[in-house]
């Protein structure tokens, strides 16, 4: 019986001694909110809306701070100039992943796959490659608002741009959509659904290793199993079709899946290429891609019929410049200067991930003048840094007319935006999605006059988001669209 109480002593004890003295240990680290014994700053988060709360801290104590994740060090940066200094300077040194349960367990892409999707997925020929896939998905898009226009009724263009993304993607990624299919795009979306909420959970053994059993007692890990199962099962189907001899292909339409079984195949790639690999990089492109997109082309015409002198000068260079075509290409949009900043100006204002993806000191280094250890789980937050009244006039106006004047963009060299990152972890489908974005955009204003629901101001139209890692818009946009005169 001793012996046994002893044993439980120790094993609460333990932790808490280990923790006490790798705090005393570390010197000089940036200041923070105080937190408690074992858990740390843990019940100060609210995860649903993190990034506002640490901008909150950041004007406490300062562009960069440090928090205590349970046994976790962690620091958030919230300055144009720190953000430099940490995925720039020090990029070699922040280009790990943490590796935390939910995130590992469902998705498995790894430095060398990265290398796979920047040389033969996210290439400017590869994106240029797919565009007949986006054309031909926009017509069909713009058909369906134009029965609309006719009767003059509401469209919900939140659910009709979140079906686009998912549309275009899924044909990119694996040649056939799921949006006529009812069952198939029922399972599709749940999966879809389940994932994104537990890429928000919080594990407790990320943060209090020898706690763990907290996270089976909340059933966390049997949803992660399940949810694994699933789309282990969906990606193998896709991925038998595609082996299936007696497939019928159309000729010459090589999707992502074609793409990545013939560099397992033929050995063309850095690492022995397996089934898993492929999976891993289907899994990280679906869910980044079409959430992002269709988050940003919400919130781009959400602001715009915020603001009509925006939305009238936008509409007038693209009507002038476009003439009477009856579609609008790539090569079209890049004579549409106040377009593109209005896309600029909305992932500055709206960026889809207020949070850039996390990632973790390799080694101790300094930042700013404090020592930060080994193992360092490093947050960005560029909502706050793209809303920095230091940097940017007037921050919370939508005003594109910015970046007319300005040669700062989003391509990972300017700091001060960076809705796709920087440096080396910067997101390699951003090509993929900023032409996607442009060439949705410029075709719904081309082709319609857009208007307010009857009865309802601009004022009316919010701004709320949900929780959650990407920022969607809360409420559904509901507009009239009308042929133009």
């Amino acid at each position: 019986m001793f012996s046994l109480l002893f044993l439980l002593l120790l094993c609460l004890v333990l932790p808490l001694l280990m923790f006490i003295y790798k705090h005393r240990t570390t010197t000089n680290l940036p200041p923070g909110p105080k937190g408690l014994p074992i858990i740390g700053n843990l019940h100060q988060l609210d995860i649903s809306k993190l990034y506002l709360q640490l901008s909150q801290f950041s004007k406490i104590y300062g562009p960069i701070f440090s928090l205590q994740l349970g046994f976790r060090q962690a620091i958030v940066v919230s300055s144009a100039e720190i953000a430099k200094e940490v995925l720039q300077n020090n990029g070699h040194v922040f280009s790990n992943r943490p590796i935390l349960y939910g995130q590992q367990k469902l998705t498995k892409v790894w430095r060398e796959l990265r290398k796979i999707c920047v040389v033969h997925i996210f290439s400017t020929k590869r994106v240029s490659y797919y565009s007949s896939i986006k054309k031909f998905e926009v017509k069909k898009m713009i058909k369906k608002i134009s029965e609309h226009a006719s009767s003059s009724s509401n469209i919900n263009l939140s659910e009709l741009l979140i079906s686009l993304s998912s549309t275009i993607i899924c044909r990119i990624a694996f040649g056939k959509s799921y949006e006529d299919e009812g069952h198939e795009r029922s399972r599709f979306h749940e999966m879809l659904h389940e994932f994104q909420a537990l890429l928000m959970e919080i594990f407790v053994a990320d943060y209090i290793p020898y706690m763990g059993w907290i996270d089976k007692v909340r059933g966390l890990h049997g949803r992660v199993d399940r949810n694994f199962k699933e789309f282990d099962e969906f990606y193998q189907e896709i991925i038998d079709e595609h082996l299936d001899p007696n497939r019928e292909q159309i000729r010459d339409e090589e999707d992502i899946v074609d793409v990545l079984l013939k560099l397992k195949k033929q050995n063309l790639s850095s690492i022995d290429l397996t089934f898993d690999h492929i999976k891993g990089v289907l899994v990280d492109m679906l869910v980044a891609a079409t959430d992002t997109t269709s988050a940003t082309l919400v919130w781009t015409l959400t602001a715009l019929i915020r603001n009509p002198r925006v939305m009238n000068k936008v509409q007038e260079e693209i009507r002038n410049v476009g003439g009477k075509q009856e579609f609008l290409d790539e090569n079209d949009i890049q004579n549409f200067p106040f377009l593109k900043a209005v896309i600029k100006e909305t992932l500055r204002l709206y960026l889809p991930a207020p949070l850039l993806v996390p990632r973790e000191s390799r080694e101790k280094c300094v930042i700013s003048g404090y020592n930060i250890p080994a193992n360092t789980i490093l947050y960005v937050n560029a909502w706050a840094i793209q809303r920095d009244p230091n940097v940017w006039k007037n921050p919370e106006e939508f005003y594109p007319e910015r970046f007319l004047e300005s040669s700062i963009n989003f391509l990972g060299q300017n700091f001060e935006l960076i809705p796709f990152g920087a440096g080396h972890r910067i997101c390699p489908g951003m090509p993929m999605a900023v032409a996607s974005i442009e060439l949705i955009i410029a075709n719904i204003l081309y082709s319609f006059d857009w208007k307010l629901p009857h009865g309802l101001i601009k004022e009316d139209i919010d701004t709320e988001m949900l929780s959650g890692i990407t920022q969607h818009k809360k409420n559904p946009l509901y507009l009239v669209a009308e042929s133009p005169m």
